[in-house]
């Protein structure tokens, strides 16, 4: 995996690059649609790569090794032949699942032994084995094993959790050194920063991560429930300390405002489950604010979806026809509501690019961020 850096903005951290691997080319900042299980909730692929303009999707490690499990995907000749996605996928680190199972996993040095959510079958996670599941699956760049921490968090329990998390990477890196992928094509594998919302423990992470010379770097335990201003400052420390030159990803963030700022702090890379989750609940993102099309206010609203569409949905289908879809509980509408969020997204981070690109950033940044958090 090879990182281009194209352009600097002058008035903040901003960035735009081209990440290069043997799937094709993702230009950042980049947006990545979530497929849980392989594939992003009701958007069909064609439609995902031309109507989204989607480059890289995500892939869940944890999911995909419980189902369909690990034997049909490697039989299937890994995820990328599995779901037909021929572009770049990034897998996950578990780390959230570790997070989210608190409930029914017990941690130590040598992993995580955790119960499945599907029948309640026990597992254990080692960091070898999470690189073995992800070799396995195939995708282009990989996540280290990691613990995100809750929120909030003592200091001892972060700290604690961050010197596992730095033992478990050491593990990682060398596993990963002495193996092989398994498709013919290479994989990059991509540390993840921790430490809570303590400056202290996150200086401590990134620079160590920053030590590996990784081909990207991650920041993993923010979007856990603190306050925005709290991730901007930890995301703004971590980004003064991580390699200039390799892509930097926030992982699981977030709102359309959140990407804005993060972008402005040096992020590269996002994802969030956020755009389709909210779709089928009838939350739309637009560039003139936030719909919620269940709203009795829509149903006489004959006008597109977003008056300056960013996809075919958006000209082909009214408020109107998306609202009684809904409120009909058709199918249909959270195959137009998701496909509209994402292209919305996609669109978003396109955009940023262009006005980096054109050193317009901060002033075009400014004025969107008013416009995208208003309720329509």
């Amino acid at each position: 995996m090879q990182f281009k850096l194209e352009k600097k903005d002058s008035e903040s951290s901003a960035r735009a690059g081209v990440i290069t691997t043997d799937h094709g080319k993702i230009k950042t900042p980049i947006f990545m649609p979530v497929g849980t299980t392989g594939a992003v909730k009701a958007v069909h692929i064609k439609e995902l790569s031309e109507d989204t303009k989607a480059q890289i999707i995500l892939g869940n490690t944890y999911h995909l090794y419980l189902r369909p499990g690990l034997d049909v995907i490697e039989s299937a000749g890994g995820l990328h032949k599995f779901n037909g996605w021929d572009k770049p996928i990034l897998t996950d680190s578990v780390g959230y699942q570790v997070y989210s199972l608190a409930n029914t996993r017990k941690l130590s040095k040598e992993g995580v032994l955790f119960n499945s959510h599907i029948d309640g079958s026990k597992h254990n996670f080692t960091p070898e084995y999470v690189i073995d599941i992800q070799r396995t699956i195939g995708a282009d760049i990989i996540m280290a094993f990691d613990e995100c921490t809750p929120y909030p968090c003592d200091y001892d329990y972060a700290k604690n959790s961050l010197d596992l998390t730095h033992q478990w990477l050491k593990r990682c890196v060398t596993h990963f050194e002495n193996s092989e992928p398994k498709y013919g094509h290479s994989q990059a594998l991509f540390p993840i920063v921790q430490g809570s919302v303590y400056k202290d423990l996150r200086k401590k992470s990134a620079e160590e991560i920053a030590g590996y010379r990784a081909d990207g770097n991650a920041i993993g335990g923010l979007s856990v429930g603190e306050p925005h201003e709290l991730m901007y400052e930890m995301t703004d420390l971590v980004c003064r300390i991580l390699p200039e030159d390799k892509p930097r990803y926030l992982m699981g963030v977030g709102t359309p405002v959140n990407i804005l700022e993060s972008i402005a702090l040096g992020i590269d890379m996002f994802d969030c489950v956020m755009p389709t989750r909210n779709a089928r609940h009838g939350l739309l993102y637009t560039k003139n604010g936030i719909i919620n099309i269940k709203n009795e206010k829509w149903k006489n609203d004959f006008s597109p979806l977003d008056e300056e569409g960013t996809s075919f949905v958006d000209r082909q289908y009214s408020k109107a026809f998306l609202r009684h879809m809904l409120i009909s509980q058709e199918v249909l509408a959270g195959m137009i509501a998701s496909l509209h969020n994402l292209a919305f997204y996609l669109w978003l981070v396109n955009e940023a690019r262009a006005h980096i690109l054109a050193s317009t950033f901060t002033e075009w940044k400014n004025k969107m961020i008013k416009q995208l958090g208003r309720r329509l």
